[in-house]
């Protein structure tokens, strides 16, 4: 899976409009750098709703054109993604993952959160418990 997410950019007026079709999400800001932060930003928090949720974290349906700007999650929160997603696909709940990884549904959580700092390898652990195997930035079934 990759987390690579297209930004629209739309100039409304003073300021620029920026949408993120696939995930749907829209901010602004006063120009189009600013307009880029607040996307990376309104994607963290679109992110945190779906885990929250429980429904899939959309995976880009299109790759940026040639100078479209996009926003791309870190390799943490793409593999939180994962995770996530690999949880929803197995129909396995924090608490079954906890059990079968062997630690405290706290932990599994905190795998989750996209706030928190986890080491990507306890993340990596949880993707190979589930079957999956974590390369760069994309997580592929065994």
């Amino acid at each position: 899976m990759e987390f690579h997410y297209p930004v629209e950019l739309l100039p409304d007026g003073d300021q620029v409009i920026a949408r993120l079709p696939d995930v749907p999400a829209l901010t602004f800001g006063e120009d189009e750098e600013h307009a880029l932060r607040e996307a990376e930003t309104v994607l963290v928090l679109a992110l945190r709703s779906y885990i929250r949720d429980r429904e899939p974290i959309p995976v880009p349906k299109t790759t940026p054109g040639p100078g479209q700007p996009s926003v791309t999650l870190s390799p943490l929160l793409t593999a939180k993604a994962a995770l996530h997603n690999a949880m929803l696909e197995r129909d396995m709940t924090k608490v079954a993952l906890a059990d079968k990884l062997g630690v405290s549904d706290t932990v599994v959580h905190r795998l989750l959160d996209v706030y928190h700092r986890s080491h990507i390898g306890q993340v990596e652990s949880a993707l190979e418990a589930l079957g999956y195997r974590l390369r760069t930035s994309v997580a592929e079934v065994a």
